[in-house]
């Protein structure tokens, strides 16, 4: 089991962002790195792979709005208060407060969403982006059939109209960690009893549960929008991207017919490279020092 103690030299703060109060820790110094987490997670899952980025840089690890710590603002009937251009937004103000009107940013499954249109919206503030185990979310939807339908189910679950999933979710947090820890190519004893315990914490707040299902929804309607209309617009992501994804998971066989991860990231901006990593879709929490290696290889790269 991996402590929570590797967090023990990060301090906890509480930022005021725009629209939202956002929860993060941070440590380190150097250059600013934004370390985004995904669902079911919080801030949580950079346990081990923040302390080894910090050795290089500042490093700020975030709860995204509605998620773990962070505030979880009333939405709207369109679902727009939690569409990752807010999220985004969230982070702008966030990384500014702090004192860093630039940064880089790492973001795995939601986070990798908010990241990259973070880096869509926001070109003058991004210096480098990274994505962890994603495809934008149009060509996801684009693409989307049985498998994803079966495999991926909060996309469709946690879409449908409230209260619905909400009443699902809250009715068994824990079996919705389990399942999700223990699918998607990782493997169950990747995660310890305080680490589920934490996750499963969060799911048991209804504002929470609420947020989540929000912005799945906004996945479903605004994300897709804002992401046809900046390829209608031929509007790029600017700044060098890294594309990781899990060896074991369905980006690397699913869309080997249009090139696999690489060439599908590569349609939305000049310079992009990347690799799998051998290990499931949780893979900054199962190989953190590999993932580590490879963020930090990246970051460190000057122009």
């Amino acid at each position: 089991m991996t402590s929570l103690t590797t967090f023990e030299n990060f301090a906890a703060v509480d930022v005021q962002a725009q629209e939202t109060r956002i929860f993060l820790r941070r440590f380190g110094a150097g250059p600013a790195v934004l370390l985004l987490h995904g669902f079911p997670q919080t801030h949580l899952m950079w346990r081990s792979v923040a302390p080894l980025l910090a050795r290089r840089f500042t490093v700020i690890c975030a709860d995204l709005r509605g998620y773990g710590r962070s505030g979880c603002p009333a939405s709207a009937p369109d679902h727009a208060p939690y569409a990752k251009r807010a999220m985004a937004r969230d982070m702008v103000s966030v990384m500014e407060r702090l004192g860093f009107p630039r940064f880089s940013v790492a973001g795995h499954d939601r986070g990798g969403r908010v990241a990259y249109r973070l880096a869509l919206d926001y070109p003058e503030r991004v210096e480098r982006l990274a994505v962890l185990d994603i495809l934008p979310t149009a060509d996801t939807w684009e693409r989307a059939d049985k498998r994803l339908a079966t495999a991926f189910w909060p996309w469709s679950l946690l879409a449908q109209p409230e209260p619905l999933p909400e009443r699902l979710v809250s009715a068994a947090p824990d079996a919705v960690i389990d399942d999700a820890l223990g699918g998607w190519g990782s493997p169950a004893n990747a995660f310890g009893p305080e680490v589920r315990a934490e996750y499963t914490e969060a799911l048991r707040d209804p504002a929470r549960v609420h947020a989540i299902c929000e912005e799945y929804r906004a996945a479903a309607t605004f994300d897709h929008q804002h992401d046809l209309e900046d390829r209608r617009a031929g509007r790029r992501i600017a700044c060098p991207v890294l594309v990781l994804w899990s060896g074991r998971g369905p980006l690397g066989t699913w869309y080997a017919e249009v090139g696999g991860p690489l060439a599908l990231w590569r349609t939305w901006a000049n310079d992009v490279r990347g690799r799998p990593i051998d290990a499931g879709h949780f893979f900054p929490e199962e190989a953190p020092e590999q993932t580590a290696e490879e963020l930090s290889a990246f970051f460190a790269t000057t122009p």
